[in-house]
């Protein structure tokens, strides 16, 4: 469990509720049922007209992905790369198979075997990129879910408050019941609101986030097998591999290479 994630969803409910109860209101005058039918409703199926079937069910699914701890570690891969690197530099590229036992990422095991089995360079290089392109489309199709729903929530709120605004001013001889109307015909905008800025865009944010995390360390498990095929030595190798990171990053990897 991500618990940033988590408390920045439950703080920013947190900071809504004071805000409301701060100036003697209660929180029941915030709750407005066929405001929540038209803006969630109204947005959940904009969201569905936006999207295939089974891409709209899997983007509700995909909200686990954002609270999920399962982060990779950039020195882990690189050390079980140097690792593999001293192995072949030893033993021969053949006995990367039995060392890749161990290895639990199916990308990185797919990529040994293709080295393994003699694969030209260029052609493992292109499979493995291929399959990079199309983990990032899947990730892309996910995060474009939430984004869609971010874009369609404010509008349907906009949409509710035309509809309460009408509502009301057909209504107007009840001065009484003007202001009570009004409120409730904002709501339909604040609920837009939230589930833009309190949920949706978050989550979007999140995925960008892990997704472009994953792609460095693939692009790094690439470069790591392409450099251990052509036979470069694992100190150089490691070196290479931490150019991919941050300053910071590189210093927290350390020394990965082991023995050579």
């Amino acid at each position: 469990m991500d618990i940033a994630s988590l408390l920045g969803i439950v703080l920013g409910l947190v900071m809504v509720v004071f805000g409301i109860i701060s100036n003697g209101a209660s929180i029941w005058s915030y709750i407005d049922v066929p405001s929540v039918i038209i803006t969630i409703g109204g947005s959940v199926t904009g969201v569905l007209g936006a999207f295939k079937l089974k891409d709209f069910i899997g983007g509700f699914k995909s909200i686990t992905l954002a609270f999920k701890d399962e982060v990779m570690d950039a020195g882990a891969v690189i050390g079980n790369v140097i690792n593999l690197a001293n192995v072949a530099r030893k033993e021969g590229l053949l006995a990367l198979e039995e060392a890749s036992g161990e290895i639990e990422d199916p990308f990185l095991k797919k990529g040994i075997m293709l080295v393994v089995d003699g694969t030209d360079a260029e052609l493992v290089r292109g499979i493995l990129e291929t399959e990079l392109t199309c983990l990032e489309d899947r990730h892309k199709k996910v995060i474009g879910f939430w984004e869609k729903w971010a874009e369609l929530g404010p509008a349907w709120g906009m949409i509710g408050t035309l509809i309460g605004l009408v509502n009301m001013l057909n209504n107007m001889e009840d001065a009484s019941a003007i202001g009570p109307a009004m409120a409730v015909a904002l709501l339909t905008t604040l609920y837009g609101s939230m589930i833009a800025n309190w949920i949706c865009v978050p989550i979007a944010s999140k995925m960008k986030v892990n997704n472009d995390l994953e792609v460095i360390i693939k692009e790094v498990m690439v470069e790591g097998l392409l450099s251990i095929q052509a036979g470069e030595n694992p100190r150089v190798i490691e070196e290479k591999l931490k150019s991919f990171l941050s300053p910071a990053v590189r210093n927290d990897v350390g020394d990965a290479g082991g023995e050579e």
